[in-house]
């Protein structure tokens, strides 16, 4: 039998829910982290905007969490908002002593150099310049390339959770545990058993299901896809946010233009050189997210044209030079583009999964000895949209909660359980494959057409129809078929995307980042989870 890959932590994903949960146990047994591209990649590497927490002395808890409540459309759990934000502070301050520099104030370099976005009431964003996450991920990740116990397995993709439904012997102990993952050693084509305690999904979210997005080509649902088939219950996959202003460069891949523009006092404009937002909500650019791109979107339809613009003209250039040195050197090297002369071309894009895989205060899911963290899990902080920046703290409050709880427990004795190796019997049938290829295509398209910013129960049941069949001709693929990353990518996104249409069918009302146009209200009949 082929040799079991064994680790007391098994972390599946590396951004900063991952890393910083790796971080938290490292001192207590062996951790493996799998990552399934290099060690940098992550959604957390291209958060742009920053990270929210209480840190200002005219700030308070109240305000945070009032506004973090008022995002997320009646849908937030109020318990889950109240950890983020009362145990926010204290991991800011850890990430200070890990090496994160945030940005200073020029004039009082004691005190953060706070930021505001859309929907929140105060400046609260802590930020370095317009490469936040990249700040983050590489402290992060020095941190556990320096530590004895941490090992990356990095270009390895984790297949399938390693369940009762894989396991021999002892079965009647063994039931609804998960003993760790199958993982696909991307290098060599071979799928390989890790074993583990504990498992931790962190694999991010899944906007790469939409044709465009803001996430990286590796946001492609796996975790969400895996816990799916394993049973793992999982929560409002029907709220999926829009990011208002990606920036618009056809046939390109799409480039986040932060909220921090906005909060900075960039105006949203048509061709016309009009101000917009004004006529939609009286917050204007500093509406929530749902609201700007819903708006942006409506806007777009009236008018009939491929975008907007966000306009920076009229501010102080070297100040903007200075605070956005990545989006203004991307603008201008790829797009000839000063920002400092000209509007900003924007259109929305999916951004963030404000749903997941369901999980305590603690990071437990409904499996036993099954965790997840950051944007795959469904904590109840965002309920049916995600209040800017706070994404970040989630990862880190949440991955810090689950690994106290760990280190806190007893590790069970399951008997004789024996983890078989992977059946990696199959075919690779280049024709057929070519075929199935297309669906991914397909299901981006289909999702961004049929399940986008305003949706229609027609619109959807379509979505249902053309999402199954694709699912189900991906599965059966699958069955016969020799395993590679990018079938592994297009079996996860068919099944993210079944989830979302699934959930998104079943809530008939508008709320958050769910709109519907027959059913353009809100209604208290709905004030629930959507769970699978």
């Amino acid at each position: 039998m082929d040799q079991i890959i064994s680790s007391d932590y098994l972390v599946v994903g590396g951004g900063i829910a991952g890393l910083t949960f790796a971080l938290k146990v490292a001192d207590y047994g062996k951790v493996h982290v799998v990552t399934k591209d290099l060690q940098v990649e992550s959604n957390t590497f291209y958060a742009q905007g920053g990270i929210a927490s209480v840190v200002d002395p005219e700030d308070s808890f109240d305000k945070h969490i009032d506004d973090t409540m008022i995002a997320g459309a009646g849908l937030c759990h109020r318990d889950a908002v109240e950890v983020l934000v009362k145990e926010g502070p204290d991991r800011i301050y850890e990430l200070l002593e890990w090496g994160v520099n945030f940005n200073r104030r020029a004039d009082k370099p004691g005190e953060f150099d706070l930021a505001r976005e859309g929907g929140h009431s105060r400046h609260r964003i802590l930020h370095a310049h317009d490469l936040t996450g990249a700040e983050l991920q590489q402290a992060l990740l020095q941190k556990a390339l320096n530590h004895p116990n941490i090992k990356i397995f990095e270009k390895h993709m984790a297949v399938e959770l390693i369940t009762e439904h894989h396991v021999l012997g002892n079965l009647q102990a063994a039931f609804n545990i998960c003993f760790g993952a199958y993982v696909l050693d991307e290098l060599i084509g071979k799928v390989k058993a890790f074993s583990a305690s504990y498992t931790i999904l962190s694999t991010g979210g899944a906007s790469k299901v939409y044709q465009h997005s803001t996430n990286p080509d590796i946001a492609t649902g796996d975790g969400l896809a895996m816990a799916y088939r394993a049973g793992v219950r999982i929560a409002n996959m029907e709220f999926i946010q829009f990011h208002p202003t990606s920036l618009y460069q056809p046939g390109k891949r799409s480039f986040l233009i932060s909220e921090a523009l906005r909060g900075h006092g960039g105006n949203l404009i048509n061709s016309e050189g009009k101000r917009f937002m004004p006529e939609y909500d009286p917050r204007a650019e500093l509406a929530p997210r749902d609201i700007v791109a819903r708006s942006i979107d409506a806007e777009m339809k009236k008018r009939r044209e491929e975008c907007v613009y966000l306009d920076m003209t009229h501010l102080p250039a070297l100040e903007i030079k200075e605070r956005y040195p990545n989006i203004y050197n991307y603008c201008l090297h790829n797009l000839n583009l000063d920002i400092t002369l000209k509007p900003i071309p924007v259109v929305p894009a999916a951004h963030y999964s404000c749903g997941g895989v369901m999980t305590s205060l603690n990071g437990q899911t409904s499996m036993q000895n099954l965790f997840a963290c950051g944007e795959v899990a469904h904590t109840g902080v965002h309920g049916a949209n995600r209040l800017a920046s706070n994404s970040l703290l989630e990862g880190l409050v949440f991955s810090h909660r689950a690994a106290m709880k760990i280190i806190s427990k007893v590790p069970r004795n399951f008997g004789n359980v024996i983890i078989p190796p992977w059946d990696d019997s199959g075919v690779q049938n280049e024709y057929e494959w070519r075929l199935i290829k297309h669906n991914y295509k397909e299901i981006r398209s289909i999702m961004w057409d049929y399940v986008g910013i305003v949706r229609s129960t027609q619109q959807l049941d379509r979505a249902i129809r053309r999402i199954s069949l694709i699912f189900d001709e991906v599965e059966n693929y699958y069955r016969k078929s020799v395993i590679t990353r990018e079938l592994l990518e297009l079996r996860n996104l068919s099944a993210t995307a079944l989830m979302i249409v699934k959930a998104a069918l079943r809530r008939n009302e508008s709320r958050g980042t769910h709109f519907m146009a027959d059913y353009p209200e809100s209604s208290d009949k709905f004030l629930k989870d959507t769970i699978i």
